[in-house]
């Protein structure tokens, strides 16, 4: 089976790429990873890379030279730069999701397409309890521009012409240190920087609250949301389930696997602003999504180990 997979070189990217190759569920015969540049070598014979904007007709056309079977759309503007740029977050999340899924409708089969959303078609502020019947309503382009890939994709498979699953992602961690245009790499630059014993300030208090999910686990569920039988994936958008926790919290899991002086590297300068948005997520219920087999990382301890101690 061809996997094509976009953003293959993006920070989830990698670790999905890392899975496929050693999963016994999907097995690739041929990978084919879509980015607009690789900064890693890949040398696993299975492995083909492909250079260039995923939408980009000349692009597509030598992606899907032969049919695929499954593909992972990971490739995206993120949210600050999305709601920064708009223009650039329309051609990428909006145009582009169009042009890949008309391309992808053109196969003699329909492929499985597996979708990265994100939590964000919720908005801000969230209601006191979250689960799958909650209603989207973004607040943001970036969170517009999800659910509207979303609406794209469950047409597409009522029409029998791709056989779509939508993941809503949570807070993904520990990105590397590079720049990422999410306003929410705060909880990444925490773990990383608190793990090498390095000072770091916070833009949120200690008490502020967020979904998280380690990229490891990310992955997993990304494989499983392509492994489910066609008639097995009701809803076919789902929310995920994620593993709620204080900032104090993760830090207490820090100082506990690195050392107590970790407490005191880190300060705290409360962003009003950042911390409405990404820092007063409520009590999650994806008792569906855990029902079809999506699961988070388990604890503070286990998120910790998945993010900073897999890579």
């Amino acid at each position: 089976m061809r996997v094509l997979v976009t953003g293959a070189n993006g920070f989830v990217g990698r670790w999905l790429v890392r899975l496929l190759l050693t999963n016994n569920s999907l097995e690739p015969t041929q990978l084919l990873l879509l980015d607009r540049k690789f900064n890693i070598a890949h040398t696993d014979p299975r492995i083909q890379t492909l250079e260039g904007d995923f939408f980009q007709p000349q692009v597509l056309e030598a992606a899907l030279a032969k049919p695929v079977g499954v593909v992972f759309h990971l490739a995206s503007i993120p949210g600050g730069l999305a709601e920064q740029a708009l223009e650039l977050g329309l051609e990428v999340n909006l145009k582009g999701t169009l042009a890949l899924f008309e391309a992808l409708r053109k196969q003699p089969r329909a492929p499985v397409v597996v979708f990265a959303s994100s939590i964000a078609v919720y908005g801000s502020p969230l209601p006191e309890r979250v689960d799958a019947q909650t209603p989207p309503n973004p607040s943001s382009s970036y969170g517009t521009q999800k659910l509207l890939g979303e609406y794209l994709l469950l047409d597409y498979s009522r029409r029998g012409e791709l056989d779509g699953r939508a993941l809503r992602l949570p807070g993904i961690v520990a990105r590397p240190a590079e720049p990422s245009g999410l306003v929410s790499a705060f909880m990444s630059e925490v773990m990383h920087r608190l793990k090498a014993g390095q000072p770091c300030t916070a833009p949120v208090s200690p008490q502020a609250t967020m979904w998280w999910m380690s990229a490891h686990c990310c992955a997993i569920n990304l494989i499983h949301a392509a492994t489910l039988p066609s008639q097995a994936v009701y809803p076919r958008v789902t929310l995920l389930p994620a593993l709620r926790a204080s900032l104090q919290e993760v830090v207490d899991g820090l100082a506990a696997c690195y050392g107590s002086n970790r407490r005191h590297l880190i300060r705290y300068q409360p962003d009003e602003a950042i911390e409405s948005r990404f820092g007063r997520f409520p009590s999650l219920d994806a008792s569906v999504a855990e029902a079809m087999g999506f699961r988070h990382d388990g604890d503070v301890n286990s998120l910790i180990f998945n993010a900073l101690e897999r890579a």
